[in-house]
């Protein structure tokens, strides 16, 4: 990741990220269902690493919105991207279920939040500029 490094800020209007769409800032009606499936969700590194890959290729104004800005935990967002991608999940449930994880599973987690983030970051050197 660029940690060092001034990338072009990207703004585009909430109504544009396709965050919203997959209920990432909404609510469900059995939170502790889906508190219990986040947290299994999110200890599987493999599986989570695979929903954020999404995230990046296919959530084009949500992604450029979010990664460009490097003054969020751009990991969390990644992460509550990829379980609304995956199951609809809201973000506050997600940090819910954060906390049940064990810290090798958040260490491994964030492993994957990092890689994603990074190949994101490198797939769009243009539009950040900084290539």
């Amino acid at each position: 990741m660029l940690k060092n490094r001034i990338i072009k800020r990207i703004y585009h209007p909430y109504w544009l990220w396709e965050e919203v769409k997959y209920n990432m800032w909404g609510s469900v009606g059995n939170r502790q269902l889906y508190l219990e499936r986040a947290i299994i969700f999110t200890s599987n590194h493999k599986l989570y690493g695979s929903f954020m890959r999404k995230v990046i290729i296919e959530w084009k104004y949500s992604c450029e919105h979010n990664l460009s800005n490097l003054s969020q935990n751009r990991q969390a967002w990644l992460g509550h991207a990829a379980c609304a991608y995956a199951f609809q999940c809201p973000e506050n449930i997600v940090r819910l279920a954060w906390h049940h994880l064990t810290e090798a599973q958040r260490v491994s987690a964030n492993k994957q939040a990092d890689k994603y983030i990074k190949l994101w970051e490198e797939n769009n050197a243009k539009a950040i500029n900084w290539d």
